[in-house]
């Protein structure tokens, strides 16, 4: 599905043409306890190997320094930083890819900048008016994500009343008119309805099927499916896979069927695993006679 209307976004150099074809962002997990297994901690030598294998196929690079997987423990500021900024030192040297960095704290995400990280992925969807300020400051493009609660609680927070895609697209119009009045450039934000969070697994089903819908928001939309519960439960049934590579078989289903419903940035873990998958269901989802 193609987005005629979206200006393209200048990232670092680089130019994303919304609706031209999908981005695949790389995540890189720097944290001990990360859902899927591929948590790098403090391991510089990892981090870098892990940005080079990345490297050919990666459009983009999302550095995470704190897990959000449910009940995750928070971590300070002070940890975040210690976890985030020497990957994020090392990165910049072999990729030149954007980078982002995947944080909800502004103090972080101050740091983070100044540092030479270019977009901010933040879950909570800039629910903290100093992050608004920041991004509204600086010019930096955003992810805003759709959760409610935190990671701690939002289990127990899955009730939209029988139309979980109702409630996103209300959620999401609100809020961009939220980020207009705080002087934050519509052109400047990615979309992400945050499967996995607050959502159970028939919602998450439900917002992959109804991924079209979200395109009335006009806005680039990026989808994070990747080896999530909803995905390990569908490839094993009763005896789901641990949250590794055991699930990308079914992330890479899950992906193409997002691209098909007009998913403009592909966020995943096994970056060359999945590299081949969004090419080939970006050519046929974007084929035109």
């Amino acid at each position: 599905m193609t987005q005629p209307t979206l200006k393209p976004l200048e990232i670092a150099g680089q130019t994303f043409e919304w609706g031209r074809r999908t981005y695949l962002m790389g995540i890189l997990n720097l944290t001990p306890d990360s859902f899927s297994g591929d948590g790098l901690a403090t391991d510089l030598d990892a981090a870098i190997s892990q940005v080079k294998l990345f490297e050919p196929e990666a459009d983009l690079l999302d550095l995470g320094a704190e897990s959000t997987r449910p009940n995750s423990t928070p971590v300070p500021v002070e940890m975040e930083l210690a976890r985030l900024l020497p990957a994020l030192e090392a990165v910049k040297k072999y990729s030149l890819h954007p980078v982002s960095v995947d944080t909800f704290k502004p103090e972080v995400a101050r740091i983070a900048l100044a540092a030479g990280a270019h977009i901010i992925n933040d879950i909570t969807g800039l629910r903290e008016p100093a992050m608004r300020e920041l991004v509204a400051e600086t010019g930096v493009p955003v992810i805003v994500m759709h959760m409610r609660g935190t990671p701690q609680t939002m289990l127990n927070l899955t009730d939209y009343g029988g139309d979980v895609v109702g409630v996103l697209l209300e959620w999401f119009d609100k809020k961009l008119d939220e980020l207009k009045a705080a002087g934050i450039s519509r052109e400047k934000i990615i979309l992400d309805p945050g499967l996995g969070f607050a959502k159970n697994f028939e919602q998450n089903l439900e917002i992959l099927h109804r991924l079209a819908e979200f395109k009335k928001l006009g806005q680039p939309l990026l989808i994070g499916l990747s080896r999530k519960s909803f995905v390990g439960r569908l490839v094993g049934g009763k005896n789901p896979p641990p949250p590794g590579p055991e699930r990308d078989y079914g992330t890479a289903a899950g992906v193409a069927l997002a691209i098909a419903g007009g998913a403009d940035i592909i966020r995943v873990h096994n970056v060359p695993a999945l590299a081949g998958a969004v090419r080939v269901a970006d050519a046929i989802a974007r084929f035109r006679l």
